[in-house]
């Protein structure tokens, strides 16, 4: 997640104060990654460092104000127009916990799969009500929180079906235990699976 670039986005919207920047971005993004207002003035001495912002004076309460830069506006019209790489994929806690799970003995596979399919079942039953009361809004901000929570339920159903797929591994193994599938050392990247 990008949060330089979400706060260059807010302040193409008009300046803003680093409190301000949390709440817009909280709010389009239902609070699904909060920030903490510590590190919206970070990345804010970050973007002024570098150029993407500049302070514009302070507000009648004496907030520092920030605007963007035409530098600011053009990595923000790059971002918008790059695709995510997806060349080096961020670490996944849980394929990390069941890697390791597999390799300590006396860790119960099954049992970690099962409690995770659990967690995520039910984080999918709680997307999906809130996605139904979100429906009900017409704001762009709603929109906006529609297609966070659609892309939190495509995980959840991928996450679901991943350890389904996980779990018939699992069995595959423990039927034949000396035909492991073994991986290959290197991930895959959109470069390297051409």
């Amino acid at each position: 997640m990008s949060i330089r670039q979400g706060l260059l986005a807010l302040l193409e919207q008009g300046p803003m104060y680093g409190y301000q920047l949390r709440v817009e971005f909280e709010s389009r993004t239902g609070a699904t990654w909060p920030l903490n207002v510590g590190q919206v003035y970070t990345t804010l001495g970050r973007l002024e460092r570098d150029g993407m912002v500049e302070p514009a004076g302070a507000d009648d309460e004496g907030h520092a104000v920030y605007r963007i830069t035409d530098l600011g506006r053009a990595e923000v019209a790059t971002w918008f127009r790059t695709p995510v790489s997806r060349s080096a994929p961020p670490r996944d806690e849980l394929s990390i916990k069941l890697a390791m799970a597999v390799t300590v003995p006396g860790v119960d596979v099954r049992a970690v799969v099962q409690g995770q399919r659990t967690a995520t079942v039910r984080a999918l039953q709680d997307y999906t009500r809130l996605k139904a009361r979100a429906t009900q809004g017409t704001a762009p901000a709603d929109l906006a929180w529609l297609l966070v929570l659609d892309s939190l339920v495509f995980a959840a159903e991928a996450e679901v079906r991943w350890l389904d797929h996980c779990e018939a591994r699992l069995s595959r193994a423990a039927q034949d235990p000396a035909r492991v599938d073994v991986p290959s050392t290197t991930v895959p990247t959109t470069e390297t699976a051409r």
